[in-house]
């Protein structure tokens, strides 16, 4: 059964940083995309990152290109989001996904729906 498990959610003052992780089990993880996507209260889920299976190219979110990274560690099956300069508006549950069909070019066009595999998700509160 595969399994996505997040950590390093938590709190912090906007203009922080939190760095999240994505441990993957269940199967090895080297030819699927991977990526994040966060939903706040009252929103619809969206994208945040994507990498491809090789750990490059990237594809960010305009919210948050320039202040996220993501990337990868095949052999650790985990994937990372390093998130500095952190806003009130990035307040969120933020979701690690994985997916064998849909390209991480596409991500930001896919439907959540579209998306195999989830975590159960880890909360990010940025306080003003």
């Amino acid at each position: 059964q595969v399994q996505l498990v997040e950590s390093g959610g938590g709190l912090v003052q906007a203009g922080g940083s939190l760095r999240l992780s994505c441990a993957a089990s269940g199967r090895t993880f080297t030819n699927y995309a991977m990526g994040w996507f966060r939903q706040a209260p009252g929103k619809e889920r969206e994208f945040v990152a994507a990498v491809t299976w090789t750990g490059g190219p990237t594809y960010y979110s305009d919210s948050v290109k320039g202040r996220f990274t993501i990337s990868r560690d095949n052999a650790k099956n985990t994937v990372y989001l390093q998130m500095n300069s952190l806003k009130p508006e990035d307040t969120a549950v933020y979701y690690c996904a994985a997916d064998l069909t849909i390209p991480s070019s596409r991500w930001n066009r896919a439907r959540p729906s579209e998306i195999h595999y989830w975590g159960q998700g880890t909360q990010v509160t940025v306080s003003s």
